[in-house]
């Protein structure tokens, strides 16, 4: 879970994850294009790469490969555990209700 805080700390990160909620599987040439363009992000390829590596490392990213090209994929799972966490879950009976 500490990765997960550890990837979101991060403004560049944020950034990345937003571009892949509005468009999911791109490739390292389109993330940083798009960081470039619509955030004035001007990152070199390597340290975006060592950005998904985090983002990936905390489970936040998944990667598919297709011949030479890698694509990046947000994967919310990690978001919705510590969210079901806090919030609980339909299983669980809220602790602030009075019964």
């Amino acid at each position: 879970m500490g990765d997960v805080f550890k990837a979101l700390a991060d403004p560049t990160r944020r950034a990345i994850l937003d571009e892949l909620a509005e468009r999911n599987g791109q490739t390292l040439f389109e993330i940083c294009s798009r960081l470039a363009a619509r955030h004035r992000l001007s990152s070199s390829r390597q340290a975006v790469s060592q950005h998904l590596d985090v983002l990936e490392a905390a489970g936040l990213v998944e990667t598919r490969r297709e011949g030479r090209y890698k694509f990046h994929h947000l994967d919310t799972r990690p978001l919705r555990n510590l969210t079901d966490r806090w919030l609980g879950t339909d299983s669980q009976e809220d602790p602030c209700e009075s019964t």
